[in-house]
């Protein structure tokens, strides 16, 4: 059963500081002023005035990532399998098939860990000492390219996970849901772009009966299911990436792994 990662979800997940960090700043330096005029030593948490305290913003990692990203890495590696197995997809370019597979890895990958009930639960990640900045400049300016998973991307993860476990939708419906995200024809970039339109279409217009073949008396199941999945284009890649696939692949690019996995004999 899902379980929120604290008591309370916030609905909104920016950080309630000012867009610019001065509300963190302001307060930050209010206190150590305030601390000097009385005389005491200033706290150790008001040392660091570029780390944003908002709780939301707080970057975060697995707390079991050698079971969670196995996990995950099986969910992608049956996600390109399942788009393999598309005759339709199978007879588009194979540069239409690369550039679908880039747009519709991350929803596909959502569905996959919804379809497997996949949960996970998340830790504060270690802020590094002054001694590791100092001697790993150069690895942390690499790392720092990368979006890093905050508690706010994990949760809104998470909100989208529960919203189709809430749906619990048959692997027919799964399946025909994921087939409305790869044909997707308003990809830049395609040269079979009407075909692919076409295909979404025939999609949609089976995930709508089966859903009325399976609900008859749920009127609204279909809107249901698209409100559901419009939730998915919140998640972003480099929050995947970096959460689930970086501890495995180390400085690999996910992309290629994938360009890799779909054009394999395996």
């Amino acid at each position: 059963m899902y379980q929120s990662l604290y008591p309370v979800i916030m609905m909104d997940y920016e950080c309630q500081c000012s867009g610019n960090n001065n509300g963190c700043s302001s307060a930050i330096l209010f206190n150590i002023l305030s601390q000097v005029d009385s005389g005491e030593p200033a706290k150790s948490s008001y040392l660091f005035p570029n780390r944003c305290h908002c709780e939301m913003r707080r970057t975060v990692r697995l707390k079991t990532p050698s079971d969670t990203c196995w996990v995950a890495s099986s969910v992608l590696v049956k996600t390109v399998h399942f788009m393999k197995s598309l005759p339709a997809f199978q007879q588009l370019p194979p540069q239409d098939q690369l550039v679908l597979l880039q747009s519709s890895w991350v929803p596909l990958l959502v569905l996959g860990l919804a379809q497997e009930h996949v949960s996970f639960e998340v830790e504060d990640s270690p802020a590094p000492s002054m001694l590791q900045k100092i001697l790993l400049n150069h690895q942390d300016s690499e790392r720092s390219e990368g979006e890093q998973p905050t508690l706010a991307g994990v949760q809104k993860l998470k909100s989208c996970l529960k919203k189709f476990w809430n749906l619990d939708l048959s692997p027919k419906e799964y399946a025909y849901l994921k087939g409305t995200m790869i044909f997707n024809p308003d990809v830049p970039g395609l040269q079979a772009a009407v075909l692919i339109g076409g295909l979404q279409r025939e999609a949609q217009n089976a995930l709508r009966e089966v859903l009325l073949l399976l609900h008859p008396e749920e009127q609204r199941c279909f809107t249901r299911v698209l409100l559901a999945s419009s939730s998915l284009k919140g998640i972003t890649p480099g929050l995947i990436t970096e959460l689930f696939f970086r501890p495995i692949i180390g400085k690999a690019h996910l992309l290629d792994l994938l360009a890799d996995m779909l054009f394999s004999g395996c």
